[in-house]
Formats: structure tokens, sequence, C-alpha cells
């Protein structure tokens, strides 16, 4: 069987490493040996400081809203993403105002944000979907404009450069997850990237329950994450690159198998591009199933990424955003990962060119 991802699995000679570390220093959690070295190598990968190392993406994005202050306030959001932007918002008890996205690489419109601004506003929350990155100037500038906080759920943005630096680098707080369905991944996992220090310091006392030592300073939550998790991180660190090359690879091949048959996303100039996801557009609804059912009966699953639009869901009175309710059922991402061979993805495409064509 094929599916749409496949987590990568380094030596397990390099994993038992790290392990063995902990057996020997019999250190679990709390910030241990194998967390701090993590950390230090992907902030040093990343050109970034402030790097927290978490349990989830998730976990990240409701941190960075507690960090910043950001509560029951209105926070402008994309409907185009996975949910978990939106229930982080809603978990904060604050109301998600959706604003439609573009229709070229499916980020947030940022010609539509300044529109859905009003006095409860208090924060932009603007996803990298797909590793293809938002307008991160023009968002800058609309933040500053109107004293709005800026963060980016970075989810799928690992390994992707806008203008040479990391995209996970903008904002006030960029988030990233390392779920073992990300092309970096620590099994679970997450982060978050804080520009300013003092809120930086106040996250790392709110992922260790608010207090240091017997000292109760805030309000915290138990967001640190375990050194096994990050013995798979160190495991997995030294392949990044390599890891991006074969999607690439993967990527560059369904490009030319799929030609004219099915719409792609238009990659931002300035981008370095990370090969998160391979996303397609069929015509229409009907053609999307078609082509999932053709695909499964030979043992291959792709899966909708992102269905349903978010302000559809029947637990958020969301706004209307057509293009983002549209592209939402047409669109799929195909099998993308380390070791999907040549003559798969050819075969994946010919299945695909039999039913659209």
């Amino acid at each position: 069987m094929i599916y749409v991802t496949k987590s990568f699995m380094p030596p397990l000679s390099e994993y038992n490493k790290y392990v063995q570390r902990i057996f020997e220093n019999a250190i679990l959690t709390n910030q241990g040996p194998n967390v701090q070295e993590l950390q230090t190598k992907l902030s040093e990968y990343l050109g970034v400081n402030n790097f927290h190392y978490l349990t989830n993406g998730t976990v990240a994005l409701q941190l960075a809203l507690s960090a910043l202050d950001i509560n029951d306030v209105e926070i402008i959001t994309t409907p185009f993403s996975y949910v978990a932007t939106t229930s982080s918002i809603l978990w904060q008890r604050c109301k998600p105002v959706f604003v439609d996205i573009e229709p070229n690489n499916f980020t947030i419109d940022v010609n539509k944000i300044e529109n859905a601004i009003t006095p409860q506003t208090r924060a932009i929350m603007a996803v990298h979907v797909f590793g293809y990155a938002c307008d991160v100037e023009k968002i800058e500038q609309i933040a500053k404009k109107h004293n709005l906080k800026v963060i980016y759920d970075g989810a799928h943005a690992f390994g992707s450069k806008y203008k040479g630096r990391s995209l996970l680098s903008y904002g006030d707080i960029s988030t990233c997850s390392f779920h073992a369905t990300k092309l970096f991944h620590t099994i679970e996992g997450g982060c978050c990237i804080v520009h300013d220090k003092t809120v930086s310091d106040k996250m790392e006392l709110q992922k260790r329950f608010g207090h240091q030592g017997d000292n109760h300073y805030m309000l915290g939550i138990n967001a640190k994450q375990s050194e096994f998790h990050a013995a798979m991180g160190l495991a997995n660190f030294p392949y990044i690159n390599q890891i991006i090359q074969e999607r690439k690879h993967i990527s560059d091949l369904y490009d030319s198998e799929l030609q004219g048959c099915v719409l792609r996303p238009q990659q931002q100039s300035g981008l370095e591009y990370n090969y998160a996801y391979y996303p397609v557009v069929f015509k229409n609804e009907q053609e999307l199933l078609d082509v999932f059912k053709a695909l499964n009966e030979n043992d291959i699953y792709p899966r909708r990424y992102f269905y349903p639009s978010l302000n559809k869901l029947p637990y958020v009175q969301g706004e209307s955003c057509p293009i983002s309710e549209d592209i939402a059922l047409r669109i799929a991402c195909l099998p993308l990962y380390v070791g999907l061979s040549d003559k798969d993805v050819c075969r994946i495409a010919d299945i695909i060119k039999g039913v659209v064509e």
C-alpha cells in the first residue's frame, strides 16, 4: 500500500546511540541533555534565537497566544489550514475571524485583512500552508499600522526559506510541527520561535507549569518534550538536507508527469521551497472523488488537505470564504516521502491521467 506519507526512519543504531544516553543518566524529561542538544542544533540550522522545543505544534500555538497575553479577543486567521489552527484560537477563548485565501498559493489574502479588523482584534494568525510563504512584508506592515501581534502557524514551513531567511524567523512568534507526518519529525513534537526575549522568558516558565523550583510565578502548562522524542530528532537531524532533496526529486517527477493535467500552487518569488507536500487541484469535487476511487482501487491513498474549509466547521460561526470553500472541495495531496520509487510516482500519475483525461 502507498499512503500519502511515510515517516522517515533513521538507522536504528543512530537512534539507539541517543537512547543509550537516556538509560545511562536516567533523565527522561525536564529539559534533559537530548532536548537541550536538539534545541541548539535546530536553532543553529534555522538561524534563529529563542527556540522552544515543545510537545506538539498545537500546544505551540496555544502557548504563543498565552505568552503574548491574547485572550478573549478576535484573531484574524485563515480558513484553509488544519483544524489545529482554529482549535488553538478557540481553546484560548478567542474568536477566529476568517479572511479568505488568495487563489494561487492558498495563503491568507493580505488585501482582505484590514477590512476584517475591529476594535476587538489583537492578532493575525496566518499559515504558511504547504510550506509556501505568506506575504510576510504586507502582514508586518498591517500589524504595525494597527498595533497587532503576528503569529505564524509554520507547521509545514520547516526548511523553507524566504529571501534567505527561514520562514520560521518571521512574526512575533512562529510555530512549527515535528509530528511524524512532517519532513523533519520527532515522532510527536513542535516548537515556538519567539522574537522578543522577554516574551521568550515568559514562555520558558509557562511551558514548565509556571514555576522555577519552589518559586511559582504564573499560570503554566506542561508542554515539555521527552528525551526519547528528542532522541528521534537528533537521529533524524543529519538527514534533513537529504530528505528535502529526495522530496524535491519526487515533486519534480510529478511535475513532469502531470503537466497540464492538474493545477498546482504558484511558488512565490524569493522562496526556497521545502517540498513538504505535493498538493494538486482538480476541476471539481467529483473529479477528485473519481481520482480517489481509482487510486484506492490500486491501494494508493492520497488525502484531502484541507477539507472542510474551517469557516464551515459546525462549532464556529464563520464568515463566507468562497475561494477557500471552493479550493477545499477540489484539492488533495499526493503521496510524497523518502523511499517512494520513480516507478510508483509514474504509476500514480498514469492513474490520475486516466481519470482526468
